[in-house]
């Protein structure tokens, strides 16, 4: 429920998905409403779930939206995404996202991640089930240490994550309702300081440690 899931929760909100799990144990802080408009000043110090369960709840109160505040374990990853058709990835470590492809994979879970950092934001559909490379197979190792910095280290443009969370809400209703042409085997990568988007092939690896035998 951070910049990403921020507009990412609002639009497939009043797109009307009828079930959407949003998990975060993180509160609600004055930093971070520069990009994440699902909260409120008067909700700081609340968990982030609940105050996403507010805003949701007001702009469509027919979506059944379920907050879960706690950490992403392996173990509840496991048993969350089983419950779920589609996983969309708004982390800023690259350990998690590791652990969300790992368990998404593991639950033939497509999923749809965003990354953001600076002026630069991506978009992929990870789904080794359905074809395409699932993370480790682009992304085999962890990045060195300062290359794959959180937004919290580096900083963030506050309205690049409204643009990238944007394109994962339109995305996902994609992914769901099966129209157009997906981000399957594909990367959108947004320079937001040069105004310019450009898009990069991506493959499975056979040996892939992750989904090699998927």
């Amino acid at each position: 429920a951070g910049g990403l899931g921020s507009p990412v929760l609002l639009y497939l909100a009043a797109a009307g998905v009828g079930r959407i799990g949003v998990i975060d144990a993180d509160e609600v802080s004055l930093s971070n409403l520069q990009r994440q408009v699902i909260h409120t000043d008067d909700r700081q110090g609340m968990p982030k779930v609940f105050s996403a369960q507010k805003a949701v709840a007001a702009l469509n109160p027919h979506v059944d939206l379920r907050p879960y505040n706690r950490m992403l374990t392996p173990e509840v990853a496991e048993t969350l995404f089983a419950e779920h058709d589609l996983i969309l990835d708004g982390t800023d470590s690259f350990a998690t996202r590791a652990m969300v492809n790992a368990a998404a994979v593991a639950a033939g879970r497509p999923v749809l991640a965003g990354a953001i950092s600076a002026w630069e934001g991506q978009v992929t559909l990870y789904d080794p089930a359905g074809g395409a490379p699932c993370l480790a197979c682009i992304f085999p190792q962890a990045p060195a240490p300062g290359l794959s910095a959180t937004c919290a280290e580096t900083g963030v443009i506050g309205a690049l994550p409204g643009v990238i969370g944007s394109m994962m809400a339109l995305e996902a209703v994609k992914e769901i309702t099966g129209a157009g042409r997906g981000l399957r085997g594909r990367m959108l990568i947004y320079d937001a300081l040069h105004g310019e988007t450009r898009e990069i092939a991506l493959k499975r690896r056979a040996d892939c440690p992750v989904c090699g035998g998927v």
